[in-house]
């Protein structure tokens, strides 16, 4: 399959709007194309993620979006891979791997430390396809949230 990683810009707000609402939905949220396109203009007007979109028979397919963080023990910038999301139809083509390779490499250009991410224990394939992208397993920290 031929397929291209490119970093998103505002052209890409459409598409991009319309995968992200099927990764919202994956996760359990209801549909609203408009509130996730207004979401992920704001991020990108104002510089706030990075964004890679997996481009194949001439459209998106695929994306993943990162935050910029800090790390408090290697005192450098690092990467959290917040998105990771492909089309049911192109799932098994490598598109993930090559979304979280091009966000390795993000690192690299950016002088980021490297990548952290968190998913779901029941995202069976998140948690089978990270350790294979050569990410470990942190079972040693618990992670809370406060909602307001």
């Amino acid at each position: 399959m031929d397929y291209k990683i490119k970093k998103a810009s505002l052209e890409d707000l459409n598409e991009l709007a319309e995968l992200f609402d099927q990764y919202r939905v994956f996760y359990r949220q209801e549909s609203d194309v408009e509130r996730g396109k207004a979401f992920l203009k704001e991020r990108l007007l104002n510089h706030e993620s990075d964004i890679f979109v997996a481009v194949a028979d001439g459209k998106a397919v695929g994306f993943t979006q990162l935050y910029k963080l800090f790390h408090y023990t290697k005192l450098q910038k690092q990467w959290l891979l917040s998105d990771l999301f492909v089309t049911p139809a192109y799932r098994g083509r490598g598109l993930s791997v090559a979304l979280i390779d091009r966000s390795k490499q993000w690192c690299d250009e950016t002088g980021a430390c490297g990548l952290m991410l968190e998913t779901e224990k029941t995202n069976g394939i998140g948690n089978q396809l990270y350790p294979r992208c050569g990410f470990e397993y942190d079972g040693l920290h618990n992670y809370y949230h406060w909602w307001k």
